[in-house]
């Protein structure tokens, strides 16, 4: 592929805006720099530079962040920042959008991806993809509250009941809750329907994943395709 077309592809601007980046210097490919828009490279494995900023070539672009309160889940936030302005402009441009959403409030792992095929496949409630929540509850956390988590709550909206796939105490206030499904809500409305309430959530795990300890709230960094198998 044209190094031009690699920069278009993964998000750089526009094609002119990229031929514009390579002719001016401002992209290198394997430590030496390339002015030739029209240098061809093979794109598979493929690292460049641009402005001295290394990006692998992704045909599908998957990412994980580690959102921290105070940001919306949302391409046109409302009362909050998106989660999207904590990505660099290429991966904006690309179009990721959140896999799922998380509440304003409520901190952790969130997946972003280019890729529609895989937002459906690990949103659809048909695949059962786990999702672990930490959550800190404003009252203490008994045997009874955990045991009618796991043998299924009903919700306001839907007459069949909910239920945790796991559930276990952490602390006298804390529990650790595995989810297949992603209601609107769905663990603050569980545990209000148990008697008790959410005053800090996050997120854990999501699938195979789960949230590096070494990356900060407000970090992202590249996940690769097979990671969620």
């Amino acid at each position: 592929m044209r190094l031009a077309q690699v920069l278009f592809s993964q998000g750089f601007g526009t094609r002119r805006d990229c031929a514009g980046l390579v002719a001016m210097g401002r992209v290198s490919v394997g430590g030496r720099v390339v002015d030739d828009p029209q240098a061809e490279f093979d794109t598979d494995g493929l690292v460049f530079e641009v402005d001295g900023q290394a990006w692998p070539y992704q045909e599908r672009a998957l990412v994980m962040l580690h959102k921290p309160a105070g940001y919306e889940c949302s391409q046109k936030p409302r009362h909050h920042p998106s989660v999207l302005s904590l990505l660099p402009p290429p991966l904006r441009t690309r179009g990721l959008q959140p896999v799922g959403r998380l509440d304003e409030d409520t901190t952790g792992l969130l997946l972003l991806t280019d890729d529609g095929a895989l937002i459906h496949r690990l949103t659809s409630p048909r695949h059962h993809v786990p999702k672990v929540y930490e959550v800190g509850a404003k009252h203490p956390v008994d045997d009874a509250q955990v045991a009618r988590l796991l043998a299924g709550v009903v919700l306001d909206d839907a007459p069949t009941p909910v239920r945790a796939a796991a559930a276990e105490r952490n602390g006298e206030r804390g529990l650790r809750l595995t989810l297949l499904e992603g209601k609107y809500h769905q663990v603050k409305r569980m545990i209000a329907a148990v008697g008790n309430r959410v005053e800090t959530l996050h997120r854990s795990s999501f699938g195979a994943l789960a949230l590096p300890a070494d990356l900060a709230a407000g970090e992202w960094r590249w996940v690769a395709p097979d990671a969620l198998r």
